[in-house]
């Protein structure tokens, strides 16, 4: 299998639409040296594409935490740097996936994506998902809470419903 072959099959369809996100995952799962063609396919030019790439590394990611730590410092670099909301919302839930196989190093560098893309991002799943999965780590790490709460306090007077009913859900947890 070639990163050629996964995009063409992640190619097309309404852009809405998981397309063949679910045969790419099943043919990942079933050869796992297909997970790197898969990834190549972050870097496709078609930002469908590319959402279909999250949605099929997040299936993956939760079948085989293990494949994808493999390739969590490129994750980390390469596709964090992807101006992409559905790229940003799943790298969160992917550092989520995989937190308990991350070096200390990876967790630090996985906090500081999903810090500077809550601080930062407009988009409300980006939004949602990141200070959930913040919330979650900062139940054991004092310095990422106190972090974490102005920046919910900030997203309770956020204009979309469901970015500040859950900042305002999470605040309340957080103090």
């Amino acid at each position: 299998m070639t990163a050629g072959v996964i995009e063409a099959m992640l190619t097309g369809g309404h852009p809405n639409s998981l397309g063949r996100t679910v045969e790419v995952v099943d043919l990942v799962l079933a050869d796992q040296s297909a997970l790197a063609d898969l990834y190549d396919c972050y870097f496709s030019d078609d930002d469908v594409v590319r959402l279909r790439v999250s949605s099929a590394m997040k299936r993956v990611t939760i079948e085989h935490p293990e494949w994808t730590i493999a390739l969590m410092d490129r994750l980390q670099t390469d596709v964090a740097a992807i101006d992409q909301a559905s790229t940003q919302w799943t790298l969160a839930l992917l550092f989520d996936l995989t937190k308990k196989l991350q070096t200390s190093a990876q967790r630090a560098r996985s906090v500081e994506i999903m810090k500077n893309n809550l601080a930062d991002h407009d988009d409300w799943i980006v939004l949602n998902t990141t200070m959930q999965v913040l919330h979650d780590w900062s139940r054991d790490d004092r310095l990422l809470s106190d972090w974490l709460a102005p920046h919910l306090e900030r997203l309770v007077d956020d204009r979309r419903s469901s970015v500040s009913k859950r900042a305002a859900k999470l605040l309340a947890s957080v103090r």
